[in-house]
């Protein structure tokens, strides 16, 4: 029986995605040797103990439904399908997906919308492999998942046998821990500590490799199983000492921001970030992985930082003399160039992943923990702060950082040549769905104007695949989202490169009755590239050019109507809201609109790759006017 030692339970901090922080109180549930229901860290309710003789396959899909798992996605093949037996007589839900990497996709919008593991299966070799792009975007994006791999037989192994892969090490850089079970009686303890470890501490995906023989094996199922983790105890509560320092520096600062990332999502402190920020007056930023954790219409907010953020969110970090992240990891598409970044700066930075404290930005004041307890041991220490030192007064600030909103709020020029524009149309959407609707979108200029023009108001109503920027997350993503929310509205905004690598996914929502709806921009090329040739290749468009628009090749609207689903295509402003609205209107099918836009609309503004900060361009050709001196 080879069980996980703690050298590969965290053979470092960065794998292992949580960690002991000084003085922090630890999760008592990772504690070696403890029995612990695994139903809990799914929020499912804890089953009575049980013990039956079962096959290593029976052991799995008992296991899946004493964690309280309603659902997974997969397709079946020669070294999983000993599991597929006993599954087909389960309470468990399995979609049958059109290719793996759909199948992690959905897993992981399930995820992300719910808060639940989600998970995926796949057999071994080729099916194993086309896992590896979605668990490395779940892992990218800290997204419970475990992911189910069959393997060739035990004897097998090593001899390049058929359809064998070594997913274990090809994925071992991008889990936050996985497994190669050697034993059937194993499997109730691995699949438990499997979902332990994917739902705790900094979330992440988990691979669990059986192979074959294990499956039809002879076992005996016993749930509920004892934890083996020794050193896994993620630091949940922060360092009081810490955190009365950062709520020094709060009341004291003259330019300070809260600097808010996914992790704030993750940690479901929405309310208490919420609370924090009103209490302390101190401005507020959300990264890409964060809308909606505080509500885009909030005074307080200045929008997203970054590459393609809002002038102000861009400048308030830059200028300021002290932030505050919580669960955010200083990622380039924020900082920019990082030597230049927030020069004047004092960091006080959160985080219950010790290895992304200082790992990018030195961290003035450490803070190792969970975001929850941390914004609501800093609302308390604030308090007590200000009532014997009350804090700067922000005014000036606040006036330097209104009138950059007010000069240079997020909008667009309609398109000289009369086409439609995308920022319209997805403006528009988000106006006609509202904030209760959840919306998924691909990667490139879709995605940013998606974040831009969509008011977030609500957490969980915004994913994208923001670490590893993955073309074809939409659709599955959008399907494994309504599969977890299904009477709320599912939004895929999604442009036609994207669209391409995984629509066949369509197919499954229309035959399972998953009635996503999908807003394909189509601008007929490659955007985003198309953006970077026009303005640093001399508008050289080098295979840039997908043949939607001169070719109509796929024509989107017939594609749609063969994968089960409902096309209508929009080509003007005119016909926009009508469209919009004849597809809220449609609901017991997929929906793709085909909306035809100009080619030329670029995302602004925009920090170009490798530059400072200091050097955003509101426009093409127009940098905003901002005096040092004013500050």
């Amino acid at each position: 029986m080879t069980r996980p030692t703690p050298e590969t339970l965290a053979h470092s901090a960065r794998r292992a995605r949580s960690g002991t922080g000084a003085a922090g109180d630890s999760d008592p549930a990772a504690r070696p040797g403890r029995t612990v229901p695994a139903a809990a860290t799914t929020e499912a309710p804890v089953r009575e103990p049980a013990t039956a003789q079962v096959s290593g396959a029976g052991s799995l899909v008992r296991s899946l439904e004493a964690l309280g798992v309603d659902v997974v996605f997969g397709i079946p093949g020669g070294a999983i399908l000993p599991a597929y037996d006993p599954l087909y007589d389960s309470t468990v839900r399995h979609i049958l997906v059109r290719h793996e990497q759909g199948a992690g996709h959905a897993a992981t919008g399930y995820a992300q919308a719910t808060g639940r593991v989600g998970v995926c299966i796949a057999t071994s070799g080729p099916g194993a492999t086309n896992l590896v792009t979605p668990i490395a975007d779940a892992y990218m994006d800290s997204v419970p998942m475990v992911a189910i791999t069959g393997q060739v037989a035990r004897p097998s192994i090593g001899t390049d046998a058929f359809q064998e892969a070594d997913i274990q090490g090809i994925t071992l850089p991008i889990t936050k821990h996985n497994f190669l079970v050697q034993t059937a009686d194993e499997i109730p303890r691995v699949l438990a500590e499997a979902f332990h470890l994917a739902a705790t501490g900094r979330p992440g995906p988990v691979l669990v490799d059986i192979p074959k023989d294990v499956l039809q094996a002879p076992a005996t199922f016993s749930w509920p199983p004892t934890l083996d983790l020794p050193g896994y105890r993620p630091t949940l509560h922060p360092h009081g000492k810490q955190i009365r320092e950062a709520a020094r520096l709060m009341t004291s600062a003259r330019r300070p921001v809260l600097y808010v990332g996914g992790g704030v999502l993750k940690a479901g402190a929405t309310e208490g970030l919420r609370k924090l920020a009103e209490q302390t007056g101190i401005p507020v930023v959300t990264t890409l992985m964060a809308l909606g954790a505080f509500p885009d219409s909030h005074r307080q907010h200045l929008g997203m930082p970054g590459m393609h953020g809002t002038v102000a969110a861009v400048y308030g970090l830059q200028k300021a003399d002290l932030i505050v992240a919580l669960g955010a990891r200083f990622d380039d598409r924020v900082t920019g160039r990082l030597d230049s970044f927030a020069p004047d700066a004092t960091v006080v930075h959160a985080d219950i992943d010790p290895a992304e404290i200082g790992k990018n930005r030195h961290a003035d004041v450490p803070i190792v923990g969970d975001a929850r307890h941390v914004i609501d041991e800093l609302i308390a220490a604030f308090t007590a702060e200000q009532a014997a030192h009350p804090s700067v007064d922000l005014t000036d600030w606040w006036a330097q950082l209104d009138d950059l909103r007010e000069r240079y709020p997020l909008g667009f020029e309609e398109p000289a040549d009369g086409t439609l524009s995308p920022q319209y149309v997805i403006k528009r959407l988000g106006e006609i769905a509202g904030p209760d609707a959840v919306y998924v979108a691909g990667v490139g200029q879709h995605q940013m104007w998606a974040s831009q023009f969509i008011s977030y108001e609500k957490p969980h109503t915004w994913l994208n695949s923001g670490g590893l920027g993955t073309m074809g997350y939409a659709v599955p993503a959008a399907m494994g989202a309504k599969v977890g929310k299904p009477d709320t509205t599912v939004w895929a905004v999604d442009g036609d490169g994207c669209f391409q690598m995984t629509n066949q996914e369509l197919a499954t929502c229309a035959l399972e009755g998953i009635p996503i709806k999908v807003a394909v921009i189509n601008n007929g090329n490659l955007g985003m590239v198309r953006q970077w040739q026009t303005l640093f290749y001399g508008e050289r468009y080098s295979n840039t050019e997908l043949g939607t628009h001169k070719h109509r090749i796929p024509d989107f609207v017939k594609l749609a109507e063969a994968l089960g689903c409902v096309g209508l295509r929009c080509e003007n402003a005119a016909d926009v809201d009508k469209t919009i609205e004849a597809a809220m209107a449609i609901n017991d099918a997929p929906v793709v609109i085909d909306f035809v836009v100009g080619k030329d609309a670029m995302v602004w503004p925009m920090v170009a790759a490798g530059t400072s900060n200091d050097e955003i361009m509101f426009a093409r050709g127009v940098r905003p006017a901002f005096d040092e001196d004013e500050l």
